[in-house]
């Protein structure tokens, strides 16, 4: 006979091992996870000796209504009802998020999934290779916390090849586990409780829920179509001595605008004038198309409060791998770090040394990527241009959860296009055949 219990913990104690015994382990499976823990033991175990009865008197968590069911080899034993969802309240309007959503039901519904950014191709043999050849060469083990050094060199040299600044790649250069971390560390290294923010609507959704952790006071600014330009006079009614940052994202997701010189020149002035921070995320500056990238923190007097957030994955198609980084002077790396030593530590070791050689590519790598996207942009701007909308077995991301009010993003949805050709000419024939214009 097989007995199993599975339920969900509704003490805040957890259950040790220790408590079934040293020898539990042994004839006995504990598994835990998030949401349930099942234990199952097979008739050679005597429970009760064990430490363990049907009715857990120790465990109130555990005591519950059983049912019995059969199996064709024993009976089981199984805890029905499970219990609400904690979920701390600075989180609670926060659900699944939406890139997960989507993603799922793509799976369910065999649709193509235009939604997530992620690229259905593998990043460059190089950069693997390199990879490969680091674990291979024992380097397997912690990093220094705030990266490898060679990494952090070459995320300074590239820097200063994109925008001219150079850095110290020991005292203002961290590496985090993706640009979500960078996000992360930044906002809970720099703000306080009640600190004001200003965002830019629609947004992305960790934005969001970061600041929310941190207690910060969210203002929202809302970009609107066609080209989403910044209403300067409304930037200049909202920010103020009260404050603290502006988190500002470009190439812009979920809109892929660039913020232009002078909407940069605009938030420069009013940041210096108000003495505000700028958070920066970059990760797509070698994906801008329209027009050429320029970092905030290039423009005069606007290094000393900028932390510039980037990452491997988008240009390098390894977005899997989790490698990013914050750059910001030391007095605003000293927040960025103290954040990041208790978040993840250290990211990645032999990761990093791919990444490396990845940040060491010649400028030709950078003109092909331009290439290769701009001609998958071409192939889904085509189609959408002949179709409109109705079900048609392709997924998208619909942009009101970007939005601080969901009405604003109501008429609008986010396809992505880094995909192989095949999968968005397939998208666009789907679409083309479903919803084609009279």
């Amino acid at each position: 006979m097989q007995c199993q219990c599975t339920w969900t913990c509704c003490e805040s104690k957890m259950l040790k091992p220790s408590a079934f015994g040293s020898s539990f382990t042994s004839s006995a499976l504990l598994s835990f996870s998030k949401h349930l823990h099942t234990i199952s033991i097979t008739d050679s175990v005597n429970t009760r000796r064990r430490g363990i009865s049907t009715t857990c008197p120790r465990y109130p968590s555990l005591m519950a209504s059983l049912s019995t069911v059969s199996t064709n080899q024993s009976d089981t034993i199984q805890k029905t009802n499970l219990q609400p969802q904690q979920v701390a309240k600075r989180l609670e309007k926060f659900k699944t998020t939406i890139f997960t959503q989507m993603s799922m039901l793509a799976i369910k519904h065999g649709a193509i999934n235009l939604g997530q950014g992620f690229p259905n191709f593998d990043g460059p043999d190089f950069v693997k290779d390199a990879a490969i050849q680091a674990i291979r060469d024992g380097k397997n083990q912690y990093a220094r916390g705030h990266g490898v050094p060679e990494f952090n060199s070459a995320i300074a040299s590239r820097f200063k090849k994109d925008s001219g600044l150079e850095v110290d790649p020991e005292k203002e250069v961290t590496v985090t586990s993706g640009c979500t971390e960078a996000i992360a560390a930044t906002i809970l290294g720099l703000i306080n409780p009640g600190d004001e923010v200003i965002l830019f609507a629609p947004f992305y959704d960790s934005y969001e829920a970061t600041l929310s952790m941190a207690g910060a006071k969210i203002k929202c600014i809302t970009l609107r179509p066609p080209d989403f330009a910044i209403p300067i006079e409304e930037l200049k009614s909202t920010i103020s001595k009260n404050t603290r940052a502006i988190l500002m994202n470009s190439p812009h997701n979920p809109t892929g605008k660039m913020f232009t010189r002078e909407e940069l020149n605009v938030i420069a002035s009013l940041c210096i004038e108000n003495d505000v921070l700028v958070f920066s995320d970059e990760v797509y500056d070698k994906l801008a198309f329209e027009m050429d990238h320029i970092s905030i923190a290039s423009l005069p007097g606007m290094y000393e409060r900028t932390v510039t957030m980037n990452s491997l994955g988008k240009t390098f198609s390894l977005t899997g791998w989790k490698i990013g980084w914050a750059i910001a002077p030391p007095h605003l790396t000293w927040g960025v770090r103290q954040a990041h030593s208790f978040l993840t530590f250290a990211t990645c070791t032999p990761m990093q040394w791919a990444a490396t050689a990845a940040l060491r590519a010649p400028e030709t790598y950078y003109e092909e990527l331009k290439r290769d996207y701009s001609a998958k942009k071409a192939i889904l701007v085509e189609g959408l241009n002949a179709v409109g909308f109705k079900e048609v077995g392709v997924v998208a991301i619909p942009t009101s959860v970007f939005y601080l009010n969901p009405e604003d993003g109501k008429n609008l949805v986010r396809f992505t296009f880094c995909k192989d050709e095949g999968t968005l000419r397939s998208a666009v024939d789907r679409m083309k055949e479903k919803l084609r214009r009279k």
